[in-house]
């Protein structure tokens, strides 16, 4: 009760937020799986462009053995990266990626991590029980979250109504589990050779990336095959969306990052073969220096409800917009919004109870942003 009064307290302080014009660092970071089993292993750094390369983060020191994901912790600032050979997660400087400490041991492979409703990490096992590991974002473990293990598990989202999907790479399936991590069913069990990411769409399509049948495909909400989304790209792993909804996917079979239309129309090659001696490219992440809450001041832009579960924006308050992203109390963005179909609304239903900050760039650099609470 005393937290609920507080939020309502809070609510009548509106934190509404702009900032001086000036462009924000964006770059582009690729997870290079090298000879898989074998080095060499890389994390490299592109620009916005998906040019100018630099390593990141290489294999000699150690540290990474076969990287499978990368997660930014905005607050600290640091980068963690899941080592499938080490069973490791490790914790790095996230301007320079120099190693600090192990964050986690004794996971079985771990491949895809992503920070849940709870803002909890959450860690895919490729090897032992395989079952949903998660960990507080100091590191601490928290619980292994499924009831059952997924086998070589190396894809995971949410539904909107919080229940958690999980690709099985040997399996060809998705399987279901509900909010409390209870085993539901099997969502797909056909049309798939290998699947790796999946991601729901906002008309609750599954879109799932399968590496061996050469092809990215879509399933309806109830997991029935609708067809090919994006077709001629094999051994396709690893997958990230810029804000106006182009979709960047690695090109494990060209050694290459292609970029795509959000109706899966082939734009360009984005990062070219080989680069920074690039191989086998599985997981891709789009990094925006964070804005931090403390410089949050007042502007006019108008979201309404403020408090409750899905916020929608006023586009007449807001001119050339640019970038729009969903950030936690923490100030790490945890979601963004797609601006091509109005109305411009984000639902918060799969995310727990709290602030959060709806931020809205500029193409001119100008920043605005409005808090915002999630209340159920």
């Amino acid at each position: 009760m005393k937290i609920t009064k507080l939020l309502c307290k809070l609510f009548l302080f509106t934190f509404i937020g702009t900032t001086t014009a000036q462009e924000s660092e964006v770059a582009i970071y690729v997870s290079d799986a090298g000879n898989f089993n074998n080095p060499p292993w890389q994390i490299l750094k592109f620009d916005q462009n998906g040019e100018n390369p630099e390593v990141f983060i290489d294999d000699d020191d150690g540290h990474i053995a076969w990287p499978q994901d990368i997660v930014f912790l905005e607050n600290e600032p640091v980068v963690l990266i899941s080592s499938l050979n080490s069973g490791l997660i490790t914790k790095h400087n996230a301007t320079t990626g120099e190693f600090i400490e192990n964050f986690a041991s004794g996971i079985g492979g771990p491949t895809r991590m992503k920070i849940g409703p709870e803002n909890l990490l959450y860690v895919l096992q490729w090897q032992g029980n395989g079952t949903v590991f998660r960990y507080e974002l100091d590191g601490t473990f928290v619980d292994e979250f499924t009831n059952i293990g997924v086998p070589q598990s190396i894809g995971i989202d949410w539904d909107s109504d919080g229940n958690l999907y999980i690709s099985s790479f040997t399996g060809d399936s998705v399987e279901k589990f509900d909010t409390n991590g209870v085993f539901i069913e099997t969502f797909i069990n056909s049309n798939l050779v290998g699947p790796t990411n999946i991601w729901f769409e906002e008309n609750g399509d599954l879109i799932v990336i399968d590496y061996n049948g050469g092809a990215v495909k879509r399933f309806d909400s109830e997991g029935n095959f609708l067809g090919i989304f994006i077709d001629g790209i094999s051994f396709a792993e690893g997958v990230e969306f810029f804000p106006e909804g182009d979709i960047l996917i690695g090109d494990g079979n060209n050694s290459a990052v292609n970029r795509y239309a959000d109706d899966g129309t082939f734009i360009e090659t984005f990062i070219e073969s080989g680069a920074a001696n690039l191989l086998t490219p599985n997981a891709i992440v789009r990094r925006e220096t964070t804005l931090a809450t403390e410089s949050f001041s007042t502007q006019n832009i108008t979201i309404t409800p403020t408090v409750g579960t899905t916020f929608t924006i006023d586009t007449a308050t807001i001119s050339k917009i640019g970038n729009m992203t969903i950030h936690n109390a923490l100030g790490q963005q945890i979601d963004s919004i797609k601006y091509k179909q109005l109305p411009l609304t984000w639902d918060a239903h799969a995310y727990a109870e709290g602030i959060y900050f709806i931020k809205i760039i500029g193409s001119d650099g100008s920043q605005q942003s409005q808090k915002v609470i999630v209340k159920k």
